[in-house]
């Protein structure tokens, strides 16, 4: 049998507001997984993947075009940056100067501001395969100095990869001409049960963490990391989401749901891969594995999904309809010397990888 051939191709999709051009772009592994990447936020708007008897589906949330897009949503299938997740107050001192983000979430700078990354257009163009048959895009983007009250110019490049055996990769890269910090993610809603078909409560979920970070009732760290040992927060074992999900866990009642982060382990050993996470969706038989360069994963179950936002099909998206599962570095780190840290400078650059592999396809 040949190897499968991936393929890439893109195409228009529609116009912001003011009149820019958005384009998808579309990845093919040549035996049924696909990925769609938009310009706009370098949004994934789609990821099929065949369940047991070779049906594909969609399994992340996806609106029907840009304007849906470019109207407030909660970051569907976005990168999101200068800097992922939260920073408490908007504010952080780095070389005994303070900075300050715009605060969008109770008090608080959530995802790089009201205009971070997810809402800029992203220069894309195909990644240079070198004979290996996988499909690749580069996306690139300038943050200005200040922008969102980031210190220093930054280049970023992120490349998603889609290779024969239906794996995305997601390699993000960046530089600065100044010292800044920097924690870039993507904010994919899951649903491997096919987008819109429900919650995702009976899903099955195993994190390769032993400890995780409480959080106030505004979602920032309270300090330490605590064991998961004998809490809710148990993924060690694989477990259906909604088993404790309503077990009236403070952390749980808060927060509606999980939205904390978990602390890795072991922890990556200068950049390699290691699994961070399982998915798995009894119904269909589709599994998800996840990989990942990052010391931690933000894990949220669409806890504020109301059915106000529909898909292209006209399913609405409900609470708990999908799980994030988010590779990062710690909320709030650039405030917490003791985590591990996302202070970039010049000459240095910024590298992660994170991949959404699925067994058995």
């Amino acid at each position: 049998m040949s190897t499968p051939h991936c393929t890439l191709t893109g195409s228009p999709f529609g116009t912001l507001p003011d009149g820019r051009p958005v384009h998808r772009w579309r990845l093919d592994s040549g035996r049924g997984v696909g990925a769609d990447v938009l310009t706009l936020g370098g949004i994934v708007s789609g990821l099929r993947v065949p369940d047991r008897a070779g049906n594909a589906d969609d399994v992340v949330l996806r609106l029907s075009g840009a304007a849906q897009y470019a109207a407030p949503n909660p970051y569907l299938g976005a990168l999101v940056g200068r800097y992922g997740n939260r920073i408490a107050q908007g504010e952080f001192t780095l070389d005994g100067r303070t900075h300050h983000v715009p605060v969008t979430d109770r008090g608080h700078a959530l995802h790089g501001g009201p205009d971070g990354f997810h809402r800029q257009l992203w220069t894309a163009a195909p990644a240079a395969a070198n004979g290996t048959g996988l499909a690749a895009l580069t996306l690139q983007l300038h943050s200005e100095d200040e922008e969102m009250g980031f210190p220093g110019g930054l280049d970023v490049v992120v490349t998603y990869t889609l290779d024969p055996a239906g794996t995305l990769a997601v390699d993000y890269r960046a530089r600065t001409d100044r010292a800044t910090v920097v924690n870039l993610t993507n904010h994919s809603y899951f649903n491997l049960a096919g987008a819109g078909s429900g919650d995702v409560l009976a899903h099955t979920l195993e994190l390769a963490a032993d400890t995780y970070l409480p959080v106030t009732p505004e979602a920032i760290p309270l300090g330490p990391q605590e064991p998961v040992a004998g809490t809710p927060f148990d993924f060690r074992s694989a477990h259906p989401i909604g088993d404790r999900i309503a077990a009236g866990h403070p952390q749980l009642t808060d927060a509606g749901g999980y939205d904390h982060c978990w602390v890795l382990h072991p922890p990556a050993h200068r950049g390699e891969l290691r699994r961070a996470a399982r998915l798995a969706d009894p119904g269909s038989g589709r599994r998800m594995e996840v990989w990942t360069t990052e010391p931690g994963i933000q894990v949220y179950t669409g806890n504020t999904l109301d059915g106000s936002l529909a898909g292209p099909d006209g399913k609405p998206y409900e609470r708990h309809g999908a799980v994030c599962l988010e590779t990062q570095h710690f909320p709030d780190s650039p405030n917490r010397p003791e985590y591990p840290s996302t202070v970039l400078r010049p000459g240095e650059e910024y590298r992660s990888r994170t991949e959404f592999r699925f067994p058995h396809v």
